[in-house]
């Protein structure tokens, strides 16, 4: 584990700086053994508790009818993708313009040949994950302009910011992928900053991670690195890269992501498609009326996935948040999005299809209290709802304009409680607990029995961020908060970073690849 809440020392002030007692002996000891610093990281989160299913058949029914209907009726728009339009034609579509309308039945038929679930390769094995059936892999913050840390404040992000997050995720033990964008980088030209992430990503950590996707000609260099650093035959038939594939709801399927998807379903690359939905304004304000939409979108997508290559593994996504009708700002955290997340995984499990949702969702400007409940009902749903691929899993801030780097190893700190939670109740003999029960007897108390003595290492969850002190040793270490805590950990856990070993020769080749790719074209803004 990196160094715990109980770590003091900082270049951060404490709110107060009273007299400290000397500490020595056995608690010293059990403190250093659980603030040495470990690159351990859990395996992908495997479910033993039932997930929670809001809707019952006839919703269900309903849902999926109204959702075909439509396909068929309404349609679903292609613009400037005349592939595309050919590509629906030969299946079976009918074709008006660059909207496509789908016979009933014809997306969900088509949708059928995508894996039930599929195996993300990391460059290091034993790093890989397994996204599909009761499996949760959790994967950082995706997408924001800013940054934001106690020291710096709010502020537009950097490459430095960007490999400092790349860091991070290596380093934290309950997060299983590496992400993709975990911040916008604008100090890079926009038609090169793909480069550089990607780059970080193989470099800096060994864990899985997400291409580019925005321009089909980036997705190709994400394919083409990733053929160095695996192999092209490797590449070809195994998936190594799981990307976004945002629709551009409602029901429109621009070129570029689909240009993207074609890119990734062609190399065998998975893809997350996924409607991105504020509802009552991208899609209507009624629960069973945006997951009609979603399913909808969702449909079209993967059927298009599959059109373009069947078998290429895929994702059913959903992100959906609602909106405060007073002020338009979209708001996260709410039992309507928890909801929607329940009914799209009954969707997409009754599909056979990985389910993507969830995440450290809030709204949030700094990692307080609100963002902590907002986080928290997202974690929790996101566990219940049976989701298979949990993006934004921490660092989320601010509606997903900031990359917070003190949010991001509380998120971190908090997974640990899913995986805990996944576990389920042991009901074997050490988990009756009737050795100790036998033991104690009436008026006795557990501290001392075999049975605790024997399990009290890993019995309960233990944070390795908040503060459990009696408050006069909270208070002789500077009252700090939370958020002065997570940035301590921040500051411990890139000191004690390493670069995971990788071949000098592969990390030559990519740089070089990045370098001349650079080179190539001038800076440019889109």
């Amino acid at each position: 584990m990196a160094p715990s809440s109980s770590d003091t020392s900082s270049e951060i002030p404490p709110r107060s700086a009273p007299r400290r007692r000397s500490r020595s002996g056995g608690g010293a000891a059990r403190r250093a053994e659980r603030t040495a610093v470990s690159f351990e990281t859990a395996k992908y989160i495997e479910r033993n508790v039932p997930v929670y299913e809001i809707l019952d058949e006839a919703a269900l029914q309903v849902i999926e009818a109204n959702a075909e209907t439509v396909l068929e009726e309404i349609g679903v728009d292609f613009p400037e993708n005349p592939k595309a339009l050919e590509r629906w034609a030969a299946a079976g579509a009918k074709i008006d313009g660059h909207r496509v309308r789908i016979p009933k039945g014809l997306a969900r038929e088509l949708c059928k040949t995508a894996p039930s679930s599929f195996t993300q390769h990391a460059r290091n094995p034993e790093r890989s994950v397994v996204i599909g059936g009761d499996n949760l892999v959790c994967a950082p913050v995706y997408g924001p302009p800013f940054v934001r840390d106690l020291d710096g404040g709010r502020r537009y992000a950097t490459m430095a910011d960007f490999e400092k997050f790349v860091k991070l995720g290596y380093m934290s033990k309950w997060l299983h992928h590496s992400g993709g964008t975990v911040c916008e980088p604008t100090d890079v030209a926009v038609n090169k900053r793909h480069l550089d992430m990607l780059l970080a990503h193989m470099v800096y950590s060994d864990k899985p991670f997400m291409g580019s996707v925005t321009a089909p000609s980036r997705a190709q260099d994400s394919v083409d690195m990733c053929s160095i650093l695996f192999g092209e035959e490797f590449v070809q038939q195994n998936t190594v890269m799981t990307s976004l594939i945002n629709i551009n709801s409602p029901l429109t399927f621009d070129d570029i992501m689909m240009g993207a998807m074609e890119v990734y379903a062609e190399n065998n690359q998975a893809c997350i498609v996924s409607p991105f939905i504020v509802g009552g304004a991208m899609a209507p304000v009624s629960v069973a009326g945006t997951l009609t939409q979603v399913l909808a979108e969702v449909l079209a997508g993967i059927a298009y996935n599959q059109l373009c290559r069947p078998g290429a593994p895929v994702i059913f996504g959903a992100f959906v948040t609602s909106i405060d009708m007073g002020s338009g700002a979209p708001t996260f955290g709410t039992p309507e999005a928890s909801q929607i997340l329940y009914g799209a995984g009954q969707l997409a499990r009754r599909m056979g299809l990985p389910f993507r949702s969830g995440g450290g969702l809030c709204g949030s400007k700094l990692p307080d209290a609100q963002a902590a409940y907002e986080t928290a009902h997202t974690h929790n749903a996101a566990m219940l709802g049976g989701v298979n691929f949990m993006l934004h899993s921490c660092g989320w801030l601010e509606g997903g304009l900031v990359s917070s780097f003190e949010k991001f190893v509380m998120d971190a700190d908090q997974l640990g409680v899913l995986h805990k939670f996944a576990k389920g109740v042991a009901m074997d003999e050490n988990g009756q607990g009737m050795d100790a029960l036998n033991e104690v007897g009436p008026g006795g108390h557990y501290l001392g029995a075999a049975h605790t003595q024997a399990n009290y290492q890993d019995a309960f969850w233990r944070t390795e961020l908040l503060d459990y002190k009696p408050f006069e040793t909270w208070q002789e270490d500077g009252e700090r908060d939370t958020q002065m805590l997570a940035a301590l950990r921040v500051k411990s856990q890139l000191e004690a970073y390493k670069q995971p070993p990788l071949d000098p020769m592969i990390e030559t080749k990519l740089r070089a690849f990045v370098t001349e790719k650079k080179a190539s074209m001038p800076d440019a803004l889109e």
